[in-house]
């Protein structure tokens, strides 16, 4: 089936005005990022588009649609509904994926993620039903997957309450990750504000071969820019050598871009991508991009001289790649298999693999199962099994019905694994892993994108790595972190030594994709007049009541809540896992603010002064004793503040709980937005040294807010126990739109008061 083809056709048809009038205006050829951007830009903008400077100047686009997973849909729905709107003004959808627990198998799993959710799922889908939304039930897929087999198409535009949901750029999309009050935009019909990215160039040439793969590529990008080397910026993949790879190998890669911190990442549309396209039957969308495929990739000026019109170019021979193993505890940890040996030993890794994990949205296609399968189709022939738990979760209901149809998933019950429901499970914390020794320092491989401390399984004890599936398969049948495919040997049950050869997958199934039932309902214009119902004494749903909006005046003697030391990514600021329950509840979700972040006075996690008494206690508690007081607060923290997840979670318990100001050396792009859409001050130190004079008993003051205003700094006075104080200035990256979120306490606020 064919969704939204007659909004599709029509964004068609405007490219070529738009980017021919483009090409008069700024008399220079165009990148594919440009030509997409440019398509979807509000007019306004596009009449005095040679002015708007890269990295620089906010602008407005108007997304084709909006894709909402469970655990971020229940607070951007609860958002909408303040808006007062009657349907959403664009196509949306939201998909049941995040809630799934992984525990003993697809059946088991999936009737107790319906059992335990029944409330948030029968809100989710009556929401949905109400307002036009089209909601894919649980078991139906992972919401990234879904999006590449039904929705995105070449040239488009989706933004979607996931940070992973730049996975869309695979099939030629630009496809950006966003908080809840972004989606809430869009879905009113207002435009959506974006800080025009810079553009990074990511020419391959070469060809893969052997054991590596797609997956090997961002794997090794992510080592060469690091976890905010791609930070307000788009990544264009270009070179003959892209056109080589699948439609789904791309999806990986650009999924991982996030990772980056990557605004979003691209290619171009080619025959990998009208294979898909086809092969999903979507025949009409490829025949219409066949039409205008000029304007679905870059001009023929870019590629040749590529350094003229991107802000970097890096160049990847694939030639010379090998698969690589990030990790542990941060993405960008790149090391080559043939390197990992020495780096694992420098670095007392745990070198006994406990678990090995293949699946989530980056790599649970047909072609990554059928790699990894083709590894445990040797292991059978070879007379091996996993020496560690092995655990495989497909992608979507119609990859995992087809590589049923075709065997592949029974190779890996054969060699000991076991397959999953269709969803994000282990990837993001759902994960009931029966671990006999919790204390003990483990090691665990998975396919996954992220591999912050304890997201897995909620263990600091945890060495998380990340490679493709079919590097993950063979560690798992070796049983070692220091195992390489590429040049050791097995020994199998009868002492003899085996070795592995290169695995081998199919892009497309050569009988084609199952067209599986994925359990989906489609918006139906006769359910407005559905009613909306929230227990009020439920703790999985909460109405929202809006922040208040601002007095007029300065933020004064602020008491420091926290002094963040180090790495604080949302994890860190709003655990998932077993928090996942509460996302649709503001109040007790709060309870888990800042539990992850490591106070830069003692060291610790979760335990921060409370100022009113001298005592140590939880983040949130401290918060919550503050409020109770009328008191205000402010954190201070490191570089990249809020690095990962889209969850503007992290952005609203802070806001809850009393907390004005966020006062960092830098901060990842959705989560600083997500800061401004609540109404809250997100400050860089103009000095980052500065970050040093803070002490442990500080206030703060935000003096001159009557006079807030774009590109003006802000002073703040640091106030010590002794009674001195210290002035520093901080950055603001305010446009006037959002000092307006500010002034009126949240982007929703405003919203619903110009509706």
């Amino acid at each position: 089936m064919i969704y939204d083809i007659a909004l599709i056709k029509s964004t068609y048809s405007k490219i070529k005005s738009r980017i021919d009038n483009v090409k008069t205006q700024v008399k220079r050829p165009l990148t594919l990022s440009e030509k997409i951007l440019y398509a979807h830009i509000d007019e306004a903008d596009l009449a005095q588009v040679s002015e708007i400077k890269r990295g620089i100047d906010y602008v407005n686009f108007y997304p084709d649609r909006v894709a909402m997973q469970d655990a971020t849909a229940q607070m951007a729905l609860l958002q909408f509904i303040n808006t007062k709107k009657s349907k959403t003004a664009v196509p949306s959808s939201v998909h049941c994926d995040h809630l799934i627990i992984a525990e003993s198998g697809v059946a088991f799993d999936l009737s107790k993620a319906n059992q335990t959710n029944k409330e948030v799922y029968d809100f989710l889908s009556s929401v949905s039903q109400k307002y036009g939304i089209g909601f894919w039930k649980p078991g139906a897929g992972i919401i990234h997957q879904i999006i590449l087999e039904n929705y995105a198409y070449p040239g488009g535009m989706i933004i979607g309450t996931d940070s992973h949901t730049v996975n869309g750029g695979g099939l030629g999309m630009i496809s950006i990750g966003v908080g809840g009050a972004d989606a809430v935009d869009v879905m009113s019909g207002m435009a959506w504000e974006l800080k025009m990215p810079k553009l990074i160039g990511v020419k391959l040439t070469g060809k893969l071969s052997g054991w590596a793969s797609p997956k090997d590529i961002i794997l090794k990008l992510a080592g060469i820019l690091t976890v905010k080397g791609g930070t307000n910026a788009i990544i264009e993949y270009f070179g003959e050598s892209a056109d080589n790879l699948s439609c789904t190998g791309k999806a990986t890669i650009c999924n991982m871009g996030a990772e980056v911190g990557a605004t979003t990442s691209i290619f171009a549309y080619d025959k990998s991508m009208k294979l898909y396209l086809k092969s999903t039957n979507r025949q009409e969308v490829a025949q219409s991009a066949d039409a205008i495929a000029q304007y679905l990739k870059a001009d023929q000026e870019v590629l040749e001289n590529p350094e003229k019109y991107f802000d970097r170019v890096i160049e990847i021979d694939l030639n010379k790649l090998e698969p690589y193993i990030n990790g542990p505890f941060s993405p960008d940890v790149a090391t080559p298999i043939s390197e990992f040996k020495e780096f694992a030993q420098k670095e007392n890794i745990p070198l006994e693999l406990k678990v090995g994990l293949i699946g989530s949205c980056t790599n649970s296609s047909y072609e990554d199962m059928t790699r990894a399968s083709s590894v445990a189709k040797q292991a059978q022939e070879k007379d091996l099994q996993v020496k560690a738990d092995f655990i495989i979760t497909p992608g979507s209901d119609m990859v995992k019905q087809t590589a049923e149809r075709d065997g592949v998933l029974s190779v890996f019950n054969q060699i000991g694994g076991l397959v999953m429901a269709n969803a994000c499970g282990p990837c993001i914390g759902q994960w009931n892993r029966k671990n006999e020794n919790p204390e003990e320092k483990n090691s665990i491989i998975t396919s996954f994108n992220r591999n912050f401390a304890k997201r897995n399984d909620g263990n600091p004890n945890t060495y998380s790595f990340v490679a493709s599936p079919e590097i993950v398969t063979a560690l798992t049948l070796a049983g070692r972190m220091d195992f390489n495919p590429l040049t050791d040997t097995l020994t199998n049950s009868k002492g003899e030594k085996v070795k592995l050869e290169a695995p081998k997958g199919e892009v497309i199934p050569q009988k084609g994709f199952e067209k599986a039932d994925a359990g989906f309902i489609a918006p139906d214009d006769k359910n407005a007049g559905i009613e909306i119902l929230v227990n009020s004494i439920s703790d999985r749903l909460q109405l929202l009541e809006p922040f208040k909006a601002w007095n007029g005046k300065d933020f004064t003697d602020l008491k420091l809540l926290i002094k963040v030391k180090g790495k604080c990514t949302t994890d860190h600021i709003s655990m998932a896992g077993p928090w996942l329950k509460y996302r649709g509840h503001l109040q007790n979700i709060s309870d888990n603010l800042l539990m992850g972040a490591i106070n830069a006075y003692n060291g610790e996690s979760n335990t921060v002064k409370n100022q009113l008494n001298q005592q140590y206690d939880k983040v949130s508690s401290v918060a919550k004793a503050y409020k109770a007081v009328g008191i205000d607060s402010i954190v201070v923290a490191e570089d990249n503040y809020g690095e990962g997840s889209s969850r503007e979670h992290a952005a609203m318990e802070p806001r809850f709980l009393g907390v004005k100001v966020i006062l960092a050396k830098s901060f990842a792009r959705i989560h600083e937005t997500n800061l401004k859409k609540q109404g809250m001050l997100a400050l860089t130190f103009a000095n980052s040294n500065d970050y040093d004079k803070i002490k442990e008993d500080d206030t703060l003051s935000i003096i001159g807010l009557s006079k807030f205003s774009p590109n003006k700094n802000i002073k703040v006075v640091i106030k010590h126990i002794d009674g001195s104080t210290e002035e520093i200035e901080a950055i603001q990256t305010y446009n006037q739109l959002q000092i307006e979120w500010f002034k009126a306490g949240s982007a929703l606020n405003l919203v619903a008061t110009n509706k």
